[in-house]
């Protein structure tokens, strides 16, 4: 049990640009519900900040989520996302509330948001977890990958609130126990805040199919091994035949064989598609803990002790040049 006077867990519930509730909120959620019944039973909270559009829904999705209390934040201006204006409105609830845990999603927003929040607040912040728990004193223990993903490293936060980011589709959502959520509507005045930046458009990253990576069901991922702009360009036709989209490592982003936006693994996205197809990669630790959540792995390689055989569900050895034409073939035969 902690022994300082900050108390409960706060998370913060990002919302799309339709004002939905990002999943990863559920999963943070979920997670603090356990850390909670560690610190004998410290509320959860959360803050949504809102244009008071789509409130109704946002309320649905934060009472089933089992959170004690949310706060639902309003202003016209919450429309668009300002680090100036949002972590200012924040960095108040905070003070006034004083948790003993803040959670963020490792979003971009979040990986923005969450450092000028911590920094104001002279805490520490443990970025880009994959584990929570809660040790023998009471403290979050954070875990993350360092040392480029060769190690995890378990870090505690001296000062409060303790703050770490959290990868979303890294935490299972688990026997969830529904509360009666109190929830706390306020307008904020924004009159004093300037923002020092200002959107002028918003380009949605979709493939060919139209779905983006972070929400595809069928990924096609390719590495290194693929070589060239032809190779990556056959992983395209495959996964457009199966309604996926195509993800790549950092090794073939740098390569200049896919941009960077469909990067998958430590420094890129974390997916948890219902399939993920490795083409042509090793499996180093660094892409595995982007999609190593994956329900189904097939994984393609022509080196037998490649270590992406040792998570796969399915593993083929052998040229990639030859199976996936031959995996587009058959697809098109069948349709």
């Amino acid at each position: 049990m902690s022994d300082n006077e900050n108390k409960g867990i706060l998370i913060y519930a990002q919302l799309s640009r339709n004002f939905e509730v990002l999943s990863v909120v559920s999963e943070l959620a979920s997670e603090a519900q356990k850390l909670a019944e560690k610190l004998d039973g410290e509320p959860v909270s959360a803050v949504v900040l809102t244009d008071e559009t789509n409130i109704d829904n946002i309320k649905n999705t934060l009472q089933n989520s089992g959170f004690d209390r949310v706060y639902i934040l309003k202003n016209k201006q919450f429309k668009e996302y300002s680090t100036d204006i949002y972590s200012k409105v924040i960095i108040d609830l905070v003070k006034e509330t004083s948790p003993s845990i803040m959670l963020f999603g490792a979003t971009t927003q979040g990986r923005d948001l969450a450092p000028v929040a911590a920094a104001a607040l002279n805490t520490g912040l443990t970025a880009d977890c994959t584990g929570l728990d809660i040790n023998e004193k009471g403290k979050l223990a954070a875990t993350r990958p360092t040392f480029g993903g060769n190690l995890m490293a378990t870090i505690l936060c001296k000062n409060y609130p303790q703050m770490a980011t959290v990868r979303p589709k890294v935490l299972q959502i688990e026997n969830v126990q529904i509360k009666n959520t109190e929830f706390i509507e306020r307008y904020i005045d924004l009159n004093n805040l300037n923002s020092r930046t200002k959107i002028i458009d918003f380009i949605k990253n979709v493939q060919d199919t139209g779905v983006t990576l972070n929400d595809a069901d069928i990924i096609v991922a390719g590495g290194k091994g693929v070589k060239n702009e032809n190779g990556f360009n056959k992983l395209k036709e495959l996964a457009v035949l199966l309604n996926g989209v195509v993800g790549a490592t950092r090794g073939a982003v740098d390569m200049g064989l896919a941009e960077s936006s469909m990067q998958i693994g430590q420094t890129g996205k974390t997916v948890c598609p219902k399939l993920y197809i490795a083409v042509g990669i090793s499996g180093a630790i660094q892409h595995q803990v982007g999609m190593c959540s994956s329900k189904k792995i097939i994984a393609i390689n022509s080196d037998e002790n490649a270590p992406i055989f040792d998570i796969a569900d399915v593993g083929i050895v052998g040229d990639l040049n030859v199976i996936i034409p031959e995996l587009i073939n058959e697809l098109k035969n069948r349709k």
